[in-house]
């Protein structure tokens, strides 16, 4: 702790000392935390080290990286945070996210992402600043940089629960960028990760639009289709998440219809797929997404001219035992909702769509039993109970 205590008293005379004095210090203290991490930390608390450490960041180009590296350091403690905030660090650091020093841009970007943690009025002091464009320009300029990539999508996974900095982010083309990142993921982690900005982001709906004119669902399509036959727990989360993706961009309705395309979209081409296969999560989402295209009544009718109404049906017939209640009821929230417009009710019964619904009623699960009959009721409302009745 010695000489941790002569470099700190070194820094202290910044101003005094050559740039290699001042780095000779700072990569000290990064040698002392390596060391000793709490003890050293007490320390840098006890000389009030950090307004110095601001000072570099300001004021010395040659020295600022290590500074950066330094505080990155210092912020991984939980209880150096506010020391570092007090010491205005954040806003020192926020500038140097327009370096094209790679280093530079790794090491600020680690230290403004740990101290602002968890942090929500910092962070939206952060996009005030006009960090959303930084971190979209890095994301853009390093595509290819490991390291600043994770650094960049843990930045945007904290920020992006904020609404001003979902608002900022709709001015950009960060979803272009996701979509890049997320074809070219390699691992669960990266998946999970991607995934889990663009599901704050799918809040937003002019983002999801963007979303989806970006082809996200189409970079989500094809994860599911590499890891559907994973037995593997982290791939199964993953398939996870980019089924709980899909279901959120259809909960908008302009991105919803983009998806739909006429039928043609490849979400719905991978319907019939989904509720065909012995994968519950893929069932799931293809019962979801059938609930969802059939909230617009255009959509409706052209699903059942395409058939899907008996592929419901059979996905029904396997569960009504022991099966998965969630895609029960996702399977007939999808079947209440074609049954809307009249054309269809028609078309349904004349399937002996009623029937095949009224066997499934031998489910011995009230909360199933109540929206079986739910749907009777919506199929054989109007036009469709005076066909019922001449049967």
């Amino acid at each position: 702790m010695e000489s941790l205590n002569q470099h700190l008293e070194c820094l202290k005379l910044f101003g005094d000392e050559t740039e290699g004095q001042i780095l000779e210090s700072l990569n000290g203290i990064l040698l002392a935390l390596a060391e000793n991490r709490q003890r050293s930390s007490s320390l840098l608390t006890d000389t009030g080290i950090f307004p110095t450490l601001a000072q570099i960041l300001k004021g010395n180009p040659s020295c600022a990286v290590k500074a950066a590296q330094v505080i990155a350091e210092i912020a991984k403690n939980e209880e150096m945070k506010k020391p570092c905030i007090d010491a205005g660090l954040v806003l020192a650091l926020v500038p140097l996210l327009e370096s094209t020093d790679q280093e530079m841009l790794l090491h600020a970007g680690r230290a403004i992402g740990r101290i602002c943690y968890e942090n929500s009025d910092l962070q939206e002091q952060l996009v005030e600043t006009g960090v959303i464009t930084s971190l979209v320009r890095i994301l853009t300029d390093y595509p290819d940089s490991e390291p600043l990539v994770h650094v960049n999508l843990l930045a945007l996974c904290n920020l992006a629960n904020l609404e001003i900095a979902k608002e900022a982010l709709s001015k950009t083309k960060v979803t272009e960028h996701l979509v890049k990142q997320l074809r070219r993921a390699e691992n669960h982690q990266r998946i999970e990760t991607i995934t889990e900005v663009l599901q704050l982001l799918a809040e937003n709906d002019a983002l999801k639009v963007q979303m989806v004119e970006a082809g996200v669902h189409e970079a989500l399509s094809e994860i599911l289709l590499r890891l559907q036959g994973s037995s593997q727990a982290e791939d199964m989360c993953s398939v996870k998440a980019a089924s709980n993706l899909i279901v959120s961009l259809l909960l908008g309705d302009e991105s919803m219809q983009k998806m739909f395309a006429n039928g043609c979209g490849i979400i719905y081409q991978k319907v019939g797929t989904w509720l065909a296969s012995n994968h519950p999560q893929l069932q799931l989402t293809g019962a979801l997404a059938v609930a969802n295209f059939a909230r617009n009544d255009g959509n409706c009718v052209r699903m059942v001219q395409l058939g899907v109404v008996l592929q419901l049906l059979d996905l029904l017939e396997q569960h009504v035992d022991n099966g998965d209640v969630s895609v029960q009821h996702a399977a007939l929230s999808a079947l209440r909702n074609l049954a809307i417009p009249v054309a269809n009710k028609v078309q349904m019964l004349e399937e002996g769509v009623a029937e095949r619904i009224q066997m499934l009623l031998r489910s011995e699960m009230a909360p199933v039993q109540f929206k079986l009959l739910g749907t009777l009721r919506m199929l054989i409302d109007g036009q469709g109970r005076e066909l019922l009745s001449t049967d």
